[in-house]
């Protein structure tokens, strides 16, 4: 159990990248901080239950990750319940798509503050924590939409893009002191926003389910496999490791040669 005695920050861990980034690093010994937003008391119950039986500690913040208030709150409720916040994994995130003369305006400042300000905020807070200590680990998920562009999606590529850039500078800021930045770019991943892609997919073609997520797949990823949360999960653990104690201000792409394109 390498992280044992850590205690980690995952936003948008209800489900999905965030769940099984979670269930990693539980796994690894690591103390949980849950985040999800609008989830049923049992649904968090049954979580907390899940990671606490990897022998662990785990709480729940609802905070909304777009709100600096809430964000600062969560930061300082895992300090206080596990005695500090040693890794923070940025990874809530909301999808929108739209052409760019049709993009409603709340649409775009909700993905912004959701995707890319969150990690900002999350970051401002836990960082003097891992300054303190001289050590951290702060991993933000980006996307494969953080390197390259896709059409309709201008908030959410914006804000992975942001979230590199965000990367690198912290990456240069705390280089030495123990505390490091990298960003994760997955590819096609099936968690529920991409399943709603998915299914608008099989709706507007008439296909089927497997023939939408096939078609999905070719477009982009020529692995014609989605990633899977568990391969991220254990891409986190690397960058939490010594082997990683020099790898800062970088950006990881687990996308089935997506970007290699």
């Amino acid at each position: 159990m390498t992280l044992q005695g850590k205690s980690a920050v995952v936003t948008g861990s209800s489900s999905g990248i965030g769940l099984g980034i979670a269930r990693a690093l539980a796994g690894q010994g690591a103390n949980i901080m849950l985040n999800g937003f609008g989830d049923t008391p049992e649904t968090i119950e049954k979580l907390k239950a899940e990671i606490t039986a990897l022998g662990v500690k785990a709480a729940y913040s609802p905070a909304d990750v777009g709100n600096p208030a809430q964000v600062a709150q969560m930061i300082e409720e895992a300090a206080k319940a596990f005695g500090s916040v040693d890794i923070l994994v940025n990874n809530a995130g909301i999808q929108f798509v739209a052409p760019i003369e049709e993009f409603p305006i709340e649409k775009w400042n909700a993905v912004i503050a959701t995707n890319l300000s969150s990690a900002f905020y999350s970051s401002h807070s836990a960082v003097p924590g891992m300054r303190k200590k001289g050590w951290g680990r702060i991993i933000n998920i980006a996307s494969a939409h953080g390197l390259v562009g896709s059409p309709g999606k201008a908030a959410y590529v914006a804000a992975k893009h942001g979230i590199v850039g965000l990367t690198k500078v912290v990456g240069l800021e705390l280089a030495g002191t123990g505390v490091t930045s990298n960003a994760i770019c997955p590819g096609w991943v099936l968690t529920p926003l991409v399943q709603k892609q998915i299914d608008a997919i099989a709706a507007r073609d008439g296909l089927t389910n497997a023939q939408a997520s096939e078609k999905l797949l070719e477009e982009k990823q020529p692995s014609k496999q989605f990633v899977t949360p568990e391969q991220i999960g254990k891409l986190v653990i690397f960058l939490c490791s010594d082997g990683a104690d020099q790898i800062t201000g970088s950006a990881y792409s687990i996308d089935g040669g997506w970007v290699a394109r």
